[in-house]
């Protein structure tokens, strides 16, 4: 089950962005070759007629329920909340339809909950939706309303989305999560790797999933990289992840926690995700099935606590240069006040001596590490009590030093217990099980499109 406040949570943004882009792997063109010689397809094929039937679809009605232009309108606002940028007419034709599927997704999963007698009730999406505002939003009700409002989106658009997730959540209850199981044994023996692998990288990856048979292959592909162009604008992934991505971790905004790299049971995206870096993002990378979209999140050594967890206590020593400050005055000041940072016995002696030299100095006692510049990570954790870093900025603007006055590391780390390893092993098997239960209620839908 996957909690109210958690899916509530996936509805807030959060910026990612950079990285690379790796391209698609021959392997997946063999096992698409061998899926589609059940067709029995021509190798020249010749259309008859629109080749292009999405650009007259543009809105559908599934077993009944109307999608409107409205409603996809209002959602897209909603996905592209805080972005700036401008959709070229291409992407903005990709975006429309990856929502349409996305909202008729959200409608199959709420007939089957009515159908299995097992409906969400307005009151629950009304008070989820409360919640939201509240919680994530720290806004009234009636502001979070005149806010969608503002951007293009709507009230019943988020809470369209939420009755969704809601009645995704009841379906997987009832229909998958009793039938997946996990032994003592299959715990037991992760535990001992766990252990066995204490000291080495482990990884929370972001993970946007989109799902390709041969023949949508080359229309799937040019939508992910589309939508990675947009990632790399400044789109939020975790809006992008909670809207079109096909794997279960969608509902979480495309999270897939900490993780080792063999537990992504693919070899090539493996190799892909242990040379990336914090914040990166790669992709389109074609795998079978598809095509993934990973964010590096973040690093860490499993079982060792975090250096960048550590909090500081920094004194930043700093002069300033004015704007009609020679070059040969602001390279002997700055040569001064250098040589005087030299001369500190520690932050005890730095606020004299930098008065002295016209410095100023500036504390604080509660910095994280993972806070700063990255840049300046390393150093400082390379810092002992009294040093300094080396000097950065500039002689037109300025110079600083951050000294380090003390120092609190993280407390170490606790290795998942029983529990917490078996909710993991069965949070994967539903997510297998999820998406094969999504692509079968697709099959049986009935969609008209206009």
């Amino acid at each position: 089950m996957i909690p109210i406040a958690k899916t509530l949570k996936t509805l807030t943004a959060a910026v990612f962005a950079g990285g690379l882009a790796l391209g698609g792997t021959p392997a997946h063109a063999q096992v698409a070759s061998s899926a589609a010689d059940a067709f029995n397809l021509p190798e020249d094929i010749s259309f008859i007629g629109n080749t292009d039937p999405n650009m007259r679809r543009a809105t559908a009605r599934v077993n009944g329920s109307i999608i409107t232009g409205t409603d996809i309108d209002h959602r897209i606002a909603l996905l592209l909340e805080g972005n700036n940028q401008e959709l070229s007419p291409e992407e903005e034709q990709a975006v429309r339809l990856q929502v349409l599927r996305n909202l008729i997704d959200e409608t199959i999963q709420v007939q089957e909950a009515i159908a299995l007698e097992m409906p969400v009730d307005q009151d629950e999406v009304e008070s989820a939706y409360n919640q939201y505002a509240l919680e994530l939003r720290n806004m009234p009700v009636e502001q979070l309303d005149e806010h969608l409002r503002s951007i293009g989106s709507s009230r019943r658009s988020v809470m369209r989305q939420i009755q969704g997730e809601l009645a995704w959540e009841r379906l997987l209850r009832r229909n998958v999560i009793p039938f997946v199981g996990v032994s003592d044994t299959e715990v037991e023996e992760l535990v001992k790797r766990l252990e066995a692998s204490r000291g080495t990288a482990e990884y929370r990856l972001g993970e946007i999933f989109l799902a390709a048979a041969p023949a949508t292959r080359e229309t799937v592909l040019a939508n992910a990289q589309q939508m990675v162009s947009q990632l790399r604008q400044g789109a939020s992934f975790v809006n992008y992840a909670r809207q079109f991505s096909e794997a279960s971790s969608a509902a979480a905004g495309g999270d897939l926690g900490w993780l080792r790299l063999e537990q992504l049971q693919n070899p090539q995206l493996e190799t892909i995700a242990r040379e990336m870096v914090p914040g990166q993002l790669v992709g389109p990378v074609e795998i079978p099935g598809g095509f993934s979209i990973l964010l590096m999140i973040d690093k860490r050594q499993i079982g060792m606590a975090d250096p960048r967890d550590a909090i500081l206590s920094l004194k930043q020593i700093g002069i300033e240069f004015a704007p009609d400050t020679s070059p040969e005055i602001a390279e002997a000041r700055g040569t001064a006040f250098i040589e005087a940072v030299d001369t500190m016995r520690g932050c005890g002696d730095a606020d004299a001596k930098a008065a002295a030299i016209g410095a100023t100095t500036v504390d604080n006692d509660g910095i994280a590490v993972r806070a700063l510049p990255e840049a300046l990570q390393g150093v400082l954790l390379g810092l002992n009590i009294g040093q300094a870093s080396p000097p950065f900025g500039d002689l037109t603007e300025g110079i600083r030093v951050l000294m380090l006055c003390g120092r609190d590391d993280p407390a170490p780390v606790a290795t998942p217990n029983a529990q917490q390893i078996a909710a993991q092993i069965e949070d994967e098997r539903v997510g297998k099980r999820a998406q094969r239960y999504r692509r079968d209620l697709r099959r049986d839908a009935v969609i008209e499109y206009n």
